[in-house]
């Protein structure tokens, strides 16, 4: 795990992205199960990444609504710095062209201040096209162990991060 601003390395750049850890007033966080996978490691947070001419906590907003639907929230926090996780060399080829090593990435926790029928993963806002099959809150300690192990490390950093936010409204 790498802390800083995105930096190019000697294998290759990271690419700068965004991670959302979105709250209950139960303090539960939100998972999804990404789509067609079924796999105990299947499970993550929303993420994605920044478009040109975007702030990290726009391209969160963004993200949070593009694959959750939501877009009632309020502002907890944010990781003070970038965490970053290397992909697997069997998967730097089809990710993104084989244009980064992996992704760095500024995390952002939100608690979600609507109604939880504004959750609706199988029809996105804006028509995006659907990145998760199911979703379920979870406590945001237990995360790590349901992420894809190359992201584990980033996962513990987060729920030590976010873990003052795991406490009710």
């Amino acid at each position: 795990m790498t802390a800083g601003a995105p930096a190019a390395i000697p294998d290759g750049p990271y690419r700068p992205c965004v991670g959302v850890a979105l709250f209950n007033d139960r303090g539960q966080v939100f998972i999804g199960r990404r789509k067609g996978l079924v796999a105990d490691e299947a499970w993550q947070m929303p993420q994605g990444g920044i478009d040109p001419g975007e702030t990290p906590l726009e391209a969160a907003l963004r993200e949070l609504r593009e694959e959750t639907g939501v877009s009632s929230v309020r502002l907890l926090g944010e990781s003070e710095g970038w965490l970053a996780y290397d992909l697997p060399p069997a998967m730097l080829r089809p990710s993104w062209k084989g244009r980064y090593r992996g992704q760095t990435q500024k995390w952002f926790a939100f608690r979600l201040t609507g109604p939880e029928s504004e959750i609706d993963v199988l029809e996105p806002a804006g028509g995006h096209a659907p990145e998760f099959d199911a979703w379920r809150w979870e406590a945001l300690e237990r995360t790590p162990e349901l992420i894809i192990s190359f992201k584990r490390e980033v996962y513990r950093e987060v729920a030590k991060t976010f873990a003052g936010f795991t406490n009710s409204t």
